[in-house]
């Protein structure tokens, strides 16, 4: 047995598992349904590269469209069933393997399989006897319109004999907080794409160098991704001079010069799950006094919110630790002018920091759950995996020392949650002033 074929029934349990705890909070009287995330046509005949809806891969580990997950709790003959493709000689020669209706059980576990063409007239039969359906309306207009169809056969049938279901319950809370909690499988994965955007990280700033375009950085990024069997989690945003003050910056078509700073936020995405970095150093590899200044306020702000990470505290706090070094920051360098409690009070910083400290990571860059229970910040707990990446966005405007002029930085690090603190994931990529300039001149 090779390692691969462990690796894929050691998933294939803990997808079991997780279904498991899912149809146990839906009870014996619900049905599941999930389907496979949509080709995209970009124009014509050319579609959008593929990817799985998280939700379906998170239960399935399956990668192909035209699918659709069922779980039917108690069912005697199944409870965990699969729509796919069939094997298709011709489309497969023109458009890739399929995994086929006859392979599905063995390969992904699941009870039953059927052909996808064949939806209309199975699906109906399964709703029957049941009381809820667990569905999230809205992500596909086309989908909600055909289970509702099929709904109202099973409907008008079950006044006669049977009956059928009387409510849809949304399957986005339940699902969403367990995949806020990784477990150890998935914690090994985002180390992997945590090492895969580390080692991109690092080598696009060993090739920095003035005259250079951002486009030819974020090259290095993706070249490196795709070497190590990861593809980019988003578009890499790569900023340098004033495009590091705009937040989602993602043209990359300017070229770097000498004396600017460059601000680079991409990361990898392995086998599903996200990394997700930000570094900000110097073109020509080498900070200038006023650079110094404002990085060094930013990088004080991520230290004191990766310390602030721990179990039992509120999400908010490492926002606020963050929140607190850039105000103090920001007044010793005179672009706030009021006293201390008071900027931070009017939120004085939010003008040259607008956005939030955090976000969770996971299946998607930025990744389900709720950030707040019952109104409450929530707290944090272990294996909740977090970003933490404080700024500042110093745009030319009334009241900037014009040394400060369109310095934008930004750092940002993948953070888990253990037991007693957190462990940074991503800090293989030099952050302090001297690391990135030695790195740099090496």
């Amino acid at each position: 047995m090779t390692l691969h074929t462990l690796e894929n029934n050691s998933h294939n349990k803990e997808r079991a598992r997780r279904r498991r705890n899912l149809m146990r909070l839906m009870g014996s009287d619900s049905i599941a349904i999930i389907p496979s995330g949509s080709l995209k046509t970009r124009s014509r005949d050319t579609e959008y590269r593929y990817r799985q809806d998280s939700d379906f891969y998170y239960l399935t580990g399956f990668e192909e469209p035209e699918a659709l997950l069922v779980l039917i709790p108690g069912r005697t003959s199944g409870e965990y069933i699969i729509f796919c493709r069939e094997r298709d000689k011709h489309k497969e020669t023109w458009y890739g393997r399929r995994l086929g209706v006859e392979r599905a059980p063995e390969v992904l576990g699941a009870d039953d399989a059927f052909p996808i063409s064949d939806i209309d007239e199975i699906l109906p039969g399964l709703l029957e006897g049941r009381e809820q359906i667990y569905y999230s309306i809205g992500k596909d207009a086309d989908f909600d319109q055909q289970l509702m169809e099929w709904l109202n056969r099973v409907r008008s049938q079950a006044r006669m004999a049977g009956s059928a279901p009387n409510a849809f319950v949304s399957l986005d809370y339940h699902l969403h907080e367990m995949r806020v909690h990784k477990t150890r499988s998935e914690l090994s994965l985002m180390k992997r794409a945590a090492r895969i955007s580390a080692d991109a990280h690092r080598s696009a700033m060993q090739a920095c160098h003035a005259g250079m375009m951002e486009h030819e950085l974020e090259a290095e990024l993706i070249s490196s991704y795709r070497r190590n069997g990861a593809v980019h989690a988003f578009l890499p945003i790569v900023g340098s001079g004033n495009n590091a003050c705009i937040l989602h910056y993602v043209e990359n078509n300017m070229e770097m010069q000498d004396g600017d700073l460059v601000l680079v936020d991409s990361g990898a995405e392995y086998a599903g799950y996200a990394g997700d970095i930000t570094r900000t150093y110097p073109v020509n590899g080498v900070f200038s006094e006023p650079q110094r200044d404002i990085y060094s306020v930013v990088l004080e702000a991520q230290l004191a919110a990766i310390e602030a990470v721990k179990p039992g505290v509120s999400w908010n706090a490492p926002h606020e630790a963050a929140v607190a070094e850039l105000t103090r920051g920001l007044i010793s360098l005179g672009l706030l002018k009021g006293t201390f409690a008071k900027e931070l009070k009017d939120e004085g910083y939010k003008r040259f920091y607008m956005h939030r400290t955090s976000h969770w990571l996971g299946l998607d860059v930025h990744d389900v759950g709720e950030y707040k229970i019952d109104g409450e910040w929530r707290e944090l707990e272990p294996g909740m995996v977090i970003t933490i990446e404080p700024g500042l966005y110093i745009s030319a405007g009334r009241g900037v020392p014009r040394r400060y002029n369109n310095i934008g930085v930004r750092i940002e690090d993948d953070v888990v949650v253990t037991r007693d603190g957190c462990d940074v994931i991503t800090g293989q990529v030099p952050k302090s002033i001297e690391e990135i300039e030695s790195l740099m001149a090496g």
